[in-house]
């Protein structure tokens, strides 16, 4: 019987051989896109690859191992397909509703959460081990049929890195390629069904039904896409604030090459109004409540140190929404503005939310405005500034690692004047002593040797009362000892004056046993959050 159905198929060798380079494509690109989502929801891309590929790898030779203890192939093919087309896109799903659930509380949470998050790895992993076997047997039953298939699993895992890199995700993104992903081995799996289990209608049923799902949930991807993405976010958002005292309802989403941007309506309990926030990756970027305070902190107190603003030449780093810029152009300086997002800057240009803070500063006659990478840039010019700022994302993965790196505060160092100055904020070193220490050392094996620090002040929570906001530090490769934060007086910061007196210079700390994060020698522990 097995010997009349391996005779069978010898004449169906192609139609094998491509359903083996669909199942490898789609496997592959299945854990690329967990990979992917774990990076979102837990930060580290380098951890999240290489546990995924760990995991992968180990639940392919658990599937294979598998195989001799399975059924037929004629069938067990079918219904691995269709299992794959099942758990490989709702295992994205689990992953989403898994980290959207922040009114729930039990011990361990965070770390039953993590754990479960990365099953479906397995899941795929050991379902796609068991491909293999079953596609060699049946192509047929001469010795090369396993290398031959093999080398087309291996194609076929190429064809998927690359295409998932250059298109799927760039184009599509994760939710509507893992839609794609399960219509492909629903589609294999109805290809099987029709050429090689010729008694079976319920088996070509099911193959029929799960390809008409996905390609309904394809012709509404846009809306499916959506409402999954609201509801992740609105959850996340929600998750950091004690359960009930929050409520989010996001208002509208901007993905570019380099970040997704998120704009949500925020009400706190107890807190009267609402607020309208910005998130870059997740990470808050600006709230209506402290988007003065914050830009004070960053633009205003800097620049009361210098007494000529025409005269003084500012580099800015990010500020992609151009509010650092409208800051800076109340004091004449001349502005060199080096951003990597060009699609956000032309974005956040004409629309209404940051309009109201910009004030169309992108139009100011002395400013500059390069889209480059702030390091390429700096490679690329032998200008020296008065004041740098860095209006940049915080350390949330180590993709911001090298904004965080000697090699880059190295390059800051070299292009500011010998008695210029570095404005950034920063973590505060009692929340997050670990990023403190190897960012303390790191700054000062770049050549930065005080620092002065200080923070923002308003009305965050509108009870009438000053509360303290964000930290910054002023940092300064030879720092003056005159120089203090008291004659940081001007129309915005007058109100808090007294927050600023005996702010001095100081030396910036050095610590025992600690690295400083380099570029080629990463110290994780400046990432906030890295598990």
């Amino acid at each position: 019987m097995l010997s009349q159905f391996r005779s069978s198929l010898r004449s169906d060798r192609v139609l094998l051989l491509g359903l083996t380079l669909v199942v490898a494509f789609c496997s592959i690109v299945y854990e690329l896109i967990y990979s992917e989502m774990l990076r979102v929801l837990f930060g580290g891309t380098v951890l999240r690859y290489s546990i995924t590929i760990g995991l992968y790898l180990f639940s392919l030779g658990v599937g294979a191992f598998l195989y001799n203890y399975v059924g037929e192939a004629e069938t067990n093919f079918f219904r691995i397909e269709v299992l794959l087309a099942v758990v490989g896109p709702l295992g994205l799903l689990v992953m989403i509703l898994l980290n959207s659930v922040p009114d729930v509380r039990f011990p361990a949470k965070d770390t039953a959460v993590l754990v479960a998050s990365h099953l479906p790895i397995i899941a795929v992993g050991v379902l796609s081990g068991l491909e293999i076997p079953f596609l060699s047997s049946m192509v047929t039953s001469e010795r090369s049929a396993f290398s031959e298939v093999l080398g087309v699993d291996y194609f076929g895992s190429l064809v998927g890195t690359v295409v998932y890199a250059l298109f799927l995700y760039p184009s599509m993104g994760l939710i509507t390629a893992i839609v794609v992903l399960g219509l492909l081995n629903a589609v294999a799996a109805l290809s099987f069904a029709v050429r090689f289990t010729e008694s079976s209608k319920a088996l070509l049923l099911v193959g029929l039904l799960l390809t008409g799902t996905y390609a309904g949930v394809l012709a509404n991807e846009q809306q499916v896409e959506d409402s999954l993405t609201d509801f992740y976010v609105e959850g996340a958002i929600e998750s950091e604030y004690p359960p009930s005292t929050a409520s989010v309802d996001v208002t509208e989403r901007h993905t570019t090459k380099y970040q997704d941007a998120v704009l949500y309506e925020r009400q706190l309990t107890d807190v009267p109004g609402t607020d309208t926030c910005l998130r870059l990756d997740m990470a808050v970027q600006l709230c209506d409540r402290w988007v003065d305070s914050y830009h004070e902190g960053l633009v205003d107190v800097p620049m009361s140190q210098f007494e000529n603003g025409s005269e003084t030449r500012v580099l800015l780093i990010g500020g992609g929404d151009w509010i650092a810029v409208d800051h800076l152009r109340e004091y004449g300086v001349t502005v060199d503005h080096v951003d990597i997002d060009g699609e956000f800057m032309n974005y956040t240009r004409d629309h209404p939310f940051f309009e109201q803070y910009h004030n169309d500063a992108y139009e100011y006659d002395r400013l500059t405005t390069h889209v480059a990478d702030a390091r390429t840039y700096l490679r690329s010019t032998d200008r020296q500034y008065d004041l740098i700022l860095l209006d940049l994302p915080g350390a949330r993965s180590d993709d911001a690692l090298p904004l965080y790196s000697t090699e880059f505060y190295t390059q800051l160092r070299q292009h500011v004047t010998d008695d210029g100055m570095v404005a950034t904020w920063v973590y505060s070193r009692h929340k997050f002593a670990n990023h403190h220490m190897a960012y303390a050392n790191t700054v000062r094996e770049a050549g930065f040797r005080g620092y002065v620090d200080y923070s923002t002040y308003g009305d965050f929570d509108r009870d009438g009362q000053l509360e303290r906001g964000e930290q910054f530090y002023l940092l300064s490769p030879s720092p003056s000892e005159k120089l203090t934060l008291e004659t940081a007086r001007n129309a915005r910061t007058e109100r808090v004056q007294s927050a600023y007196e005996r702010r001095e210079w100081r030396a910036i700390d050095r610590y025992r046993g600690v690295e400083p994060n380099s570029i080629f020698d990463p110290n994780y522990d400046i990432v906030i959050g890295y598990v």
